[in-house]
């Protein structure tokens, strides 16, 4: 997306001093979280003033100008790096933390708190979202950079929180009130206080490059493996999206444990969640004691029913653009209309039941899966009718069928990259009867050769849903957070 281009405004040419490299936006929020959890505990202002006193501060909002207009409620922006320098070598190894961080924002989210404090809408932003980063003055060198096409992760890299809000308001039009930024250790601490964080799955989740070794049902996941839930982005072709999904899952349970455990009623509790915290957590400097009792207060009673959640709709997540490579391009007027309620201070979810029945649940929604068809049927325009019957059940066909070559195939193969072998089974699932067979190197684009047994495109595709009731693909719908915490 090419967002108008606004009024610059200057910069400061100088960085707070780097306690930077951050952490993910789950950290962020289970911060936010446990901070408006010791408000809502009853201990009082001695315990919130000492937090405070230990946050370190920014100025993110100096110098801004052209901004968008306020709105009813607050709405905070949760950013966070890939920083760990506070991680121990022991537990670098364990949870597979090693390697250099990028010192660029690794996930983005904003929370939008309801005027009336009984709703918070958290949308999350793809970190290689496609944006025009706008023209700023470079940190570095003090130099003025022109407006340029960016990924929205860069804009940190390239001028820190300033920039970071600067661009999202560009990108949105909502106006941020607040901004929060914590690290690795903090959230890790801040689960392991809690007593460990559940989460269920339909699956076993297995990702080497994160560690992550989940049996199917339900786990308690203590603060490390917690950071390795919410960072895995190598268990199929949805990358980033199925981590969103599985980060908004997180936060929901979170947001149930923290309210629900009873440790607001221990002074202890409350105490060592406050000093997981010190240290960890950047924020603007207007998000001060009063503001954290008062929401503290007023969210007394929050529960993960007060939680809905949504990713941005997205409209091409393989955008390419020139030095930027594979970039991740919103649809507009979807994204729009999200927004748009934000800035109303309206929901973004409601609940969904009913015509769901008909369809077979799969592991992965049609909507994250790429699809070419070649017609081996012999038949003429069978291609264009099974092309057409597969992307009205959701999935992403290229609307090019084409004639396979060679001689007829009897049984329709769905032809896969062994590392897409969820998507496979997912897109065998809406072909009853279909062959699957590994085509190594192949990428992630899933090829359905028809064989001559396919002869009715309406009654040979059948209709398939996500299992995950919150996960839709590229365009994850807003849901509610005790539909997916675990029952």
């Amino acid at each position: 997306m090419t967002p108008p281009a606004r009024s610059p405004s200057p910069q400061p040419p100088s960085r707070p001093p780097a306690r930077s490299r951050r952490a993910r936006w789950s950290r962020r929020l289970a911060i936010s979280t446990a901070i408006l959890v010791l408000a809502t505990s009853g201990i009082g202002h001695a315990v919130v003033t000492g937090i405070d006193d230990g946050i370190d501060r920014v100025d993110p909002f100096g110098g801004l100008s052209s901004r968008p207009g306020t709105t009813e409620g607050m709405n905070i922006l949760l950013v966070g790096t890939d920083g760990r320098d506070k991680i121990t070598p022991a537990e670098r190894d364990r949870y597979h933390l090693g390697g250099e961080p990028c010192h660029c924002t690794d996930t983005v989210m904003m929370v939008h708190l309801s005027a009336d404090r009984s709703r918070a809408s958290v949308v999350s932003l793809p970190r290689d979202s496609y944006t025009e980063v706008p023209e700023h003055t470079d940190p570095a060198t003090g130099r003025r950079r022109p407006a340029h096409p960016q990924k929205l992760n860069a804009a940190y890299a390239e001028g820190g929180p300033g920039l970071t809000v600067r661009t999202v308001e560009h990108m949105t039009g909502v106006h941020l009130d607040h901004y929060l930024e914590v690290d690795f250790t903090s959230f890790m601490k801040t689960v392991d206080v809690l007593g460990g964080v559940q989460v269920c799955t339909a699956r076993p989740l297995k990702d080497d490059y994160s560690g992550l070794d989940l049996p199917a049902g339900t786990s308690n996941l203590n603060g490390g493996e917690a950071l390795q839930y919410v960072r895995s982005r190598h268990l199929d072709g949805a990358s980033d999206l199925g981590r969103m999904q599985r980060q908004q899952k997180f936060l929901a349970s979170l947001i149930r444990q923290a309210t629900s455990s009873g440790m607001l009623l221990n002074p202890m509790k409350v105490r060592d969640l406050a000093s997981a915290m010190l240290g960890s957590v950047r924020a603007d400097r207007g998000f001060g004691t009063t503001d954290i009792l008062a929401l503290g207060q007023a969210m007394k009673d929050f529960t993960p029913a007060s939680s809905e959640f949504a990713s941005v709709p997205i409209s091409d997540v393989n955008y390419r653009v020139r030095n930027l490579g594979s970039t991740v391009k919103w649809d507009e007027t979807k994204a729009e209309q999200l927004f748009r309620a934000i800035r109303e201070d309206r929901p973004i979810a409601a609940r969904h039941s009913g015509g769901a029945d008909e369809a077979t649940p799969v592991d992965v929604a049609p909507q994250q899966i790429r699809v070419r068809v070649l017609n081996g049927s012999g038949r003429p325009g069978l291609g264009r009718a099974a092309d057409r019957a597969l992307a009205d059940t959701g999935f992403r066909t290229d609307a090019a069928p084409t004639t396979a070559q060679g001689p007829l195939v009897p049984q329709t193969i769905v032809g896969y990259d062994p590392r897409w072998d969820r998507s496979a089974k997912s897109l065998a699932t809406a072909l009853p009867g279909s062959e699957l067979r590994q085509v190594p190197n192949q990428g992630p684009v899933l090829t359905v050769t028809l064989g001559t047994t396919f002869t009715n495109p309406t009654k040979g595709v059948h209709k398939v849903r996500p299992q995950d009731p919150q996960q839709t693909g590229a365009e994850t719908r807003p849901i509610k957070g005790d539909e997916v915490v675990c029952p």
